[in-house]
């Protein structure tokens, strides 16, 4: 699942059955079924029920399926995690990750529980503490028994936890992640964009994403795919690069060399790596 495309993540409320029908009608890359924030506390029961009920039978893998449970040391993480496992889902998103022991905690229930070794672990970072030991719990991403596989950015949470009125300033913080997810060898996916009838401010902030080096974004509404679809795959300039970079590598006259000259430019082998790894993800985008 690791070279999987995540451009596209659309939270589904666990306890909406007609949204749930809805979704092998749908082009985005992944869902994220949510036991956690989208139901009332009084509702988790219930949800469910309805998740399990519309989606066990689920046969496709595309898009992806993850589950965010509630936090395992709460009062309903472990009969989520139960529920999620009978519908045999690529990923399980873990809310509110602040250490490396909360992974190790769910992996090791995972396992408990017989769940597939592909079974990922997608970690929300979205309070200060976990932005401060982000280093640590990508370190986790080096050892496959963990199965960390992703990082999802909980923006609308880090600003509540920091009192930041304007998403600018968390820049900084942003781009800890993405570093931290590099260096742990994981995906990552940006936070949501709350305004769904914003669809320019909704592009913006794909392109901002994508610049910032996120693998794709976390959608909350139908609407929002298509663009974010389009704006985290290769474009056409793009692509014709890539494939210029890894055709003139291939001649025999540049087969042993680390560094050549294309159209006026350097090109070194670690741009021939970029190239080849943008024609994949191209690839799997079409």
């Amino acid at each position: 699942m690791q070279n999987r495309p995540l451009r596209s993540v659309l939270y589904v409320p666990a306890s909406n059955a007609k949204a749930l029908a809805k979704l092998p009608s749908l082009i985005m890359d992944a869902v994220i079924v949510d036991l956690e924030d989208a139901v009332h506390p009084d509702a988790k029961a219930e949800a469910r029920a309805t998740m399990v009920e519309g989606l066990q039978a689920w046969t496709q893998r595309k898009p992806l399926l993850a589950v965010r449970i509630n936090n395992l040391d709460g009062p309903c993480g472990a009969d989520d995690l139960s529920a999620a496992c009978k519908i045999n889902p690529d990923a399980v998103v873990l809310p509110k990750c602040e250490t490396p022991q909360q992974i190790i905690a769910l992996s090791d229930a995972l396992r408990d529980l017989e769940m597939d070794e592909r079974v990922a672990i997608w970690a929300m970072i979205e309070t200060p503490r976990a932005v401060f030991n982000i280093g640590a719990i990508a370190e986790l991403g080096h050892h496959h028994s963990n199965r960390l596989n992703c990082f999802v950015a909980g923006t609308n949470d880090l600003m509540k936890e920091t009192g930041v009125r304007d998403p600018a300033q968390m820049q900084p913080w942003l781009m800890q992640i993405v570093l931290a997810a590099r260096a742990g060898g994981l995906s990552v996916l940006d936070g949501v964009h709350n305004d769904i009838a914003d669809s320019d401010g909704f592009a913006d902030a794909c392109e901002l994403a994508r610049n910032r080096g996120f693998n794709g974004k976390t959608l909350i509404h139908p609407s929002q795919i298509e663009s974010a679809n389009r704006i985290f795959r290769p474009d056409e300039s793009e692509v014709q690069n890539a494939q210029a970079i890894v055709a003139a590598f291939a001649l025999p006259e540049n087969a042993t060399k680390g560094v050549i000259s294309l159209d006026g430019k350097m090109i070194e082998r670690l741009h021939l790596a970029q190239a080849q790894t943008l024609l994949l993800k191209f690839q799997q985008t079409q």
